[in-house]
């Protein structure tokens, strides 16, 4: 850990010094605020306090994962001022999200400024299930595999690593898939073939050759990595200067996967967990049929006050 993390700080210093924020010739549009991330509607509004609640809820379920009710480490007091600590940050971050965003309660956003923050809520709900699972099914698969098929732990780890192995091409494969194919297209494929990979995961058990066992999760991993790569393949294409607020969110929401399906792993047989995840998909699933095809174009305030208007198709 230690060297990997003495590895990442050198590496910093490259990135700092080589990396620019945009390809030379094109123009960086920042974010308005720094803070909070903005919105342009009343609807939207509200939508976006609603997805802030299970960022902090993960928060809560760690809490309670070492109340005395879990594994004990911090009594119930502690436990308690650690959710009255939540909350009142939560409500800090409402009054910030508020401050940015009061005046869509005053006059309406000129439309040709307007996003929609549905479109961040699809890809939330999609890398819950995408990084998420992919993150808590890392963390488990070599246990899987050891009791599952009685292998020693170091068998256990290389077997299991087949599916992390995937990511060198599934997550930019995934990507490539979106530019070619389309967004919307590529995301409701890669969502299918992983609510049908984590169901097959669910039917292994010590029957199987554990060759197949490893076929099933390299397959798994291939829908589940892509469609990260597709996931991505989408924020830039929202709202320019919110690039990073939208890609923050998002990002955030694989960990508060990972949070809740370890939690549930915790409660449930391997096999329950699974097509639990595979449940959870097939969710990702229908609210993508809410998503838009990113199109047309995104208009982007200069510092001189003029507005380029960007083509999504050529973002």
């Amino acid at each position: 850990m230690a060297i990997t993390g003495l590895m990442s700080l050198c590496f910093s210093i490259v990135f700092y010094r080589s990396v620019t924020d945009t390809p030379k010739g094109a123009t960086y549009y920042k974010p308005k605020n720094a803070g909070a991330m903005e919105v342009t509607s009343k609807g939207d509004f509200y939508l976006l306090l609603v997805m802030k609640v299970p960022m902090y809820a993960a928060l809560a379920l760690l809490a309670w994962k070492l109340s005395p009710t879990g594994i004990g480490m911090f009594s119930d007091t502690t436990v308690t001022l650690i959710y009255l600590g939540l909350a009142a940050i939560y409500l800090f971050d409402v009054s910030q999200v508020w401050k940015v965003n009061k005046h869509v309660f005053e006059k309406p956003v000129p439309e040709v400024h307007q996003y929609k923050f549905k479109q961040v809520a699809v890809l939330n709900v999609l890398y819950f299930a995408t990084f998420g699972s992919e993150l808590a099914v890392v963390s488990m698969l070599p246990l899987f595999f050891a009791e599952t098929f009685e292998l020693t732990p170091v068998v256990a780890g290389m077997v299991a690593s087949a599916y992390a192995f995937m990511n060198l091409m599934s997550r930019p494969g995934g990507g490539w898939l979106s530019d070619k194919f389309g967004r919307k297209p590529t995301l409701l494929i890669l969502t299918a073939g992983l609510a049908v990979g984590y169901f097959v995961m669910g039917l292994v058990d010590s029957a199987w050759p554990v060759w197949l066992a490893v076929i099933a999760a390299m397959g798994c991993s291939f829908f589940v990595q892509s469609g990260e790569g597709a996931v991505f393949a989408a924020v830039p294409l929202i709202k320019r200067r919110m690039t990073g607020q939208i890609a923050g969110m998002t990002g955030a929401y694989g960990n508060v996967g990972a949070v809740t399906y370890l939690t549930i792993l915790s409660l449930v047989e391997y096999s329950t967990f699974f097509y639990i995840i595979a449940g959870t998909a097939v969710i990702g699933f229908v609210t993508l049929l809410f998503m838009e095809e990113p199109s047309g174009q995104i208009a982007e305030v200069n510092d001189d006050g003029s507005i380029t208007m960007i083509d999504v198709a050529k973002a």
